[in-house]
């Protein structure tokens, strides 16, 4: 039975926009998982850390994966991208993350679904928004307006928009 999850993309080191599109074939190449939906891509500035902007997505999958297999593939694939976990919000090359997966409430000890922070984000909220307009409350989008954030192109754009 397939599951509807919601992946945050993010990155802001190296070639971005390849770095998204090559997630984007990584997600739709897991077994048992299909990407149903893509969000615009938009540029943010880094929230609670430094670095250069991010360029970020969300994707909709359906997925048979359990969650905690579902983390461990997009793990593999941040490692495969150069990902390296050097400190706490450090800049990245890629940065996926389970923002939704179906109504699921899950908190272990490496997985706590939805993503803790995906409120306090304008990078997740404006993109989710688009794809899944019934997962975003108005005051949701009202309380991060504050944060620096621009739609860059839709998703059928994505080979023009790398290296931004």
């Amino acid at each position: 039975m397939a599951v509807a999850a919601f992946i945050g993309l993010g990155a802001n080191l190296g070639d971005r926009g390849a770095a998204l599109q090559q997630a984007l074939a990584s997600l739709a190449a897991l077994p048992h998982t299909q990407v149903r939906r893509v969000s615009s891509l938009y540029r943010s500035a880094p929230v609670d850390a430094d670095g250069p902007d991010y360029l970020n997505a969300v994707a909709e999958l359906a997925t048979g994966l359990p969650p905690e297999e579902l983390l461990q593939s997009l793990q593999a694939i941040e490692a495969a991208a150069g990902r390296e976990r050097s400190y706490r919000n450090a800049p990245r090359t890629l940065d996926l993350d389970i923002l939704l997966y179906g109504d699921a409430s899950i908190a272990t000890p490496g997985l706590t679904v939805p993503h803790p922070r995906m409120g306090e984000r304008a990078f997740v909220l404006l993109p989710l928004s688009e794809i899944a307009p019934g997962r975003v409350a108005p005051a949701q989008l009202e309380a991060v307006a504050g944060q620096r954030i621009e739609r860059m192109a839709d998703p059928t754009l994505w080979p023009l928009v790398t290296g931004r």
